[in-house]
């Protein structure tokens, strides 16, 4: 059964693309994230088209995001050791911050420092691979009414525009019926369409092409600007980090009516209390129907780390790192 909330569908969107991107040009290395974007925009799907060789060396950089001063370092080190402020290119903020970023990059492991005097000299231990082959976003509206479509042929209009993405797409909900076709005519014509059928859980065959979109990227001999191109590996990092697994970090697993249900292939939320999929502002601890699971249930029967909440924690984790794995190639 398809969640009601927009929510639900969106999650539903993310697991399909985890098993059947890309759905019009056959199987391709990617991640899956949700509620990404920049300040003007924020895309309800991404998916990161990866070049698995490249993304195994990232992996070699930890599980977290590199955030946007960590990259700056990060890229920069240079391969023998220098003072930083040569070694990196100019920030366009004050130094001190770059240096504040030095340390906490050699916290992390990501790369080497060392004191000569008062200088911070720093040392790269890998160099930062190129993984992020594409980067394509997705609008999700299970319900197209003549408002929505408004709406969003005004957001998509925008990614087109700007070129962010190299692709743009509008997933919509069909339960069997066909999507009214003047609605989708309301959509910009570069923009791709996918027509879902949930009704019986997730699975590789849940959604059809209605629309091929066109390709957004530079055409041949051009290219996107640095500041451009330093945005989207941005974005690829948080989702990197990320993934659209992290809802247990918005809601309240620790509750005792806080399940996880089945939708074909799909894991989603489900609370027992009102029987729905909730939002993440349902799920929370103002609602008239949290109640926190007992003590007991995190030290009878359960591992002492924390009662189900953390289980539900620990398995959403491990099927992100799953994927991880399917996505990183096998080492002979």
């Amino acid at each position: 059964m398809t969640p009601d909330a927009e929510f639900g569908y969106e999650l539903l969107v993310c697991r399909y693309a985890e098993l059947a991107w890309h759905p019009s040009e056959g199987p391709r290395p990617a991640l899956v994230a949700r509620q990404l974007g920049t300040k003007e925009r924020r895309w309800d799907t991404v998916v990161i088209e990866v070049d698995p060789t490249a993304f195994a060396a990232r992996r070699a950089f930890g599980d977290r995001a590199i955030d946007s001063d960590l990259l700056h370092v990060v890229r920069g080190a240079p391969a023998e050791w220098a003072f930083y402020r040569d070694a990196l290119p100019h920030p366009g903020y004050p130094w001190r911050y770059v240096r504040q970023a030095v340390h906490r990059a050699a916290g992390r492991d990501l790369i080497e420092k060392r004191r000569d005097g008062n200088r911070i000299q720093i040392r790269r231990k890998r160099p930062y691979p190129d993984w992020v082959e594409r980067i394509v976003a997705v609008e999700n509206k299970p319900d197209l009414d003549r408002s929505a479509a408004d709406r969003l042929a005004d957001q998509l209009e925008h990614d087109i525009e700007t070129a962010l993405a190299d692709e743009a797409w509008l997933a919509t909900e069909t339960t069997g019926e066909r999507v009214e076709p003047a609605l989708l005519r309301e959509m910009p014509v570069e923009a791709g369409i996918l027509a879902t059928d949930f009704s019986a859980g997730v699975d590789a065959d849940a959604a059809d092409v209605a629309w091929h979109p066109s390709d957004l990227s530079p055409g041949e001999g051009e290219s996107r600007d640095p500041e451009t191109e330093t945005l989207r590996l941005e974005i690829a990092e948080r989702a990197y980090g990320k993934g659209w697994r992290s809802y247990h970090d918005t809601m309240r697993p620790d509750c005792r009516h806080f399940e996880l249900r089945r939708e074909g292939r799909a894991l989603v939320p489900h609370c027992a209390a009102k029987g729905k999929l909730p939002t993440a502002r349902e799920c929370s601890g103002s609602c008239s129907e949290f109640s926190p699971e007992p003590p007991q249930w995190r030290t009878k029967g359960w591992p002492i780390e924390g009662g189900p909440g953390k289980g539900f924690k620990r398995l959403l984790r491990r099927r992100r790192e799953r994927e991880r794995d399917r996505v990183t190639p096998a080492i002979d």
